[in-house]
C-alpha cells in the first residue's frame, strides 16, 4: 500500500517520527505542497491508496485524477479543505483527528488572555533593553495589569476546548457565560450557566471563541455584535479567523470600544500585510500555533496512524463523510 503525506512539515518538522505510518506501507512525505496547483497535488498523490493532508486542498478534480485513492485522512480537526461530499460519492471515507490538541488550544487561549492582562512580552523586552536598569523607581509598567478575579468570560462554544478553558477560568475566580447549541446540564454550576448570544455579548468582560466555522457562525463577531458588548471588552479567538469581521474588530480596537484582542488565527493565512488588524491598537496576533505543543503533535501522528490501521481492518473511525 502506498501512503502520501502532502504537507507534513508543520506537524513534524523533524522532532517526531513517521515510523508508525512507514510500518503500514510505502510512505512518501512532502514537507509542503503548493495549495493552488491541482495538477501538482494530483501528481504527488499519484497511485497512492491513502493520502494525508492538513491544509493542502483535495477537491473533485484531484480526486478524479487519483483513481487509486481509497482513504483520505486529515492531519487536523478541520476538514473544509477536502470535498467530503464528492469523496463520499466515490466511496472514499475521510477521517479527521478531533481531540489531539484540546488541552494545547485551551491553554493557549488563556495565554493570550494573560498576555493582554499583563503585557509580559513587552515588559520582558523593555527590561532587556535597559529600561529597568535606568528607571528611577524600583519597578515600572508601561501598561496597567488587569485582575481576572470576578470577571465574566463569555465562551462561545462549550465543547471539549471550551470546557477546559472554562475550568481554568473558574480557577482564576471568573464567572462563565456559555453559548452552545448543546447544553450539558452537568457543566452548569454556581459560576457557569448557559445563555443566549445577546446576554453573553452584553454581560461579558472577555469573549472567547471556541466554536466551529459554519455558515451561521461566520462573522459572528461583527459591528452589530460589538455594539452590544461592554465598553473595554477583551476578545480571544484561537478557533477560526472567519468567525470575526476583521475590519469591524480593527475599528473597535482603534476606537477603544474593544480594549484588546488576542488572536491566533485570521481569515486569510498566512496573514496579509493589508489585514486591518495589523495596524489596530492593542491587538495581539500569533501565527496559528495554539495546536503546536509537541505533546499534541505526537497525538496527532499517533491518532492519524490509528485511523489508517482501523480503515485497513474495516473499522474506520472519525469519519466525517459517513452516514
Amino acid at each position: 500500500m502506498k501512503i502520501v503525506v502532502l504537507d507534513g512539515y508543520t506537524e513534524n518538522p523533524g522532532d517526531l517520527s513517521w515510523d508508525g505510518l512507514k510500518a503500514l506501507g510505502e510512505l512518501k512525505v512532502y514537507d509542503r505542497t503548493p495549495f493552488n496547483d491541482n495538477r501538482e497535488i494530483a501528481k504527488r498523490i499519484g497511485d497512492a491508496e491513502v493520502v494525508f493532508t492538513n491544509k493542502t486542498p483535495i477537491n473533485k478534480e484531484i480526486i478524479d485524477n487519483c483513481p487509486n485513492l481509497k482513504f483520505i485522512s486529515l492531519l487536523s480537526t478541520g476538514y473544509n479543505v477536502v470535498d467530503i461530499s464528492y469523496a463520499k460519492t466515490k466511496g472514499i471515507p475521510v477521517s479527521n483527528i478531533p481531540t489531539y490538541g484540546t488541552d494545547s488550544v485551551s491553554q493557549f487561549a488563556i495565554a493570550l488572555l494573560l498576555e493582554i492582562c499583563h503585557h509580559i512580552g513587552h515588559h520582558n523586552k523593555a527590561v532587556h533593553e535597559g529600561k529597568w536598569e535606568h528607571n528611577p523607581d524600583w519597578c515600572f509598567w508601561d501598561y496597567p495589569s488587569i485582575e481576572l478575579e470576578n470577571k465574566t468570560i463569555g465562551i462561545v462554544g462549550l465543547g471539549r476546548i471550551g470546557k477546559i478553558t472554562a475550568r481554568v477560568a473558574q480557577a482564576f475566580g471568573m464567572k462563565i457565560l456559555a453559548v452552545d447549541s448543546f447544553h450539558d446540564d452537568s457543566a452548569e454550576n454556581d459560576t457557569l450557566h448557559y445563555c443566549d448570544m445577546d446576554e453573553l455579548l452584553s454581560n461579558s468582560d472577555i469573549i472567547d471563541l471556541h466554536c466551529p466555522l459554519l455558515p451561521e457562525t461566520e462573522n459572528i463577531i461583527n459591528a452589530a455584535a460589538i455594539e452590544k458588548m461592554k465598553d473595554g471588552v477583551m476578545i480571544i479567538n484561537n478557533s477560526r479567523g472567519a468567525l470575526i469581521d476583521e475590519q469591524a474588530l480593527a475599528d473597535a480596537l482603534n476606537s477603544g470600544k474593544v480594549y484588546a484582542a488576542g488572536l491566533d488565527t485570521v481569515r486569510e493565512e498566512p496573514i496579509k500585510l493589508d489585514n486591518p488588524l495589523l495596524g489596530a491598537k492593542n491587538c495581539f496576533i500569533t501565527p496559528h500555533i495554539s495546536w503546536t505543543a509537541v505533546e499534541g503533535r505526537q497525538r496527532l501522528v499517533d491518532y492519524s496512524t490509528e485511523n489508517v490501521k482501523l480503515f485497513l481492518e474495516g473499522k474506520p473511525k472519525n469519519i466525517v463523510n459517513g452516514d
